[in-house]
């Protein structure tokens, strides 16, 4: 079935990321290449815009996937679509970046890499607290398995899974 954008749109459990809780309720969307990714990266940030005024505090959604899944990827074109025209790249050495919004209700918008984090007081250092409290700040991040523990109860997620023919999966959660 074909949804939005016409970005392929299946309700199958993707592999290994069933076992998370009540993803097999959550569409997953088919990337067949780069363009397809872009797509499904405007159809997630649109729908999660329009529902920002839920909670308080910074958006934050959490990108989970094996190495070379595609995290960084699809947060290049969530930037992209923010208005963002600096080069995004992981941030997997300093942490996070942190960009200013032209477009959209949001100011700032940071990209996170938790890969490195080995202890969540780590966070302390980077203002996680006033960061994630701000209302202007969207925040993507990569392995938020490492900081689990300090992610927002109103985290959103994207489950990236790869398959064997070079497709993505992406499950929203």
């Amino acid at each position: 079935m074909y949804g939005a954008y016409g970005v392929m749109v299946s309700t199958r459990v993707c592999g290994t990321l069933s076992s998370s809780s009540n993803l097999d309720r959550h569409p997953t969307m088919l990337s067949k290449d780069i363009k397809d990714t872009e797509k499904i990266a405007k159809i997630f940030l649109d729908k999660i815009s329009k529902n920002k005024k839920k909670h308080k505090g910074a958006l934050v959604v959490g990108l989970s996937g094996d190495l070379g899944a595609g995290k960084t990827a699809f947060v290049k074109f969530i930037a992209k679509h923010l208005g963002i025209k600096n080069k995004v790249f992981s941030p997997t050495y300093v942490i996070f970046k942190k960009y200013k919004v032209k477009l959209n209700e949001y100011k700032h918008f940071f990209h996170m890499d938790a890969y490195r984090i080995e202890d969540e007081k780590e966070l302390l250092n980077l203002n996680w607290e006033e960061i994630i409290n701000n209302d202007e700040n969207i925040i993507f991040i990569e392995w938020p398995e490492n900081i689990s523990k300090s992610m927002p109860k109103h985290s959103k997620y994207v489950y990236i899974l790869s398959n064997d023919n070079g497709h993505r999966n992406f499950k929203f959660k």
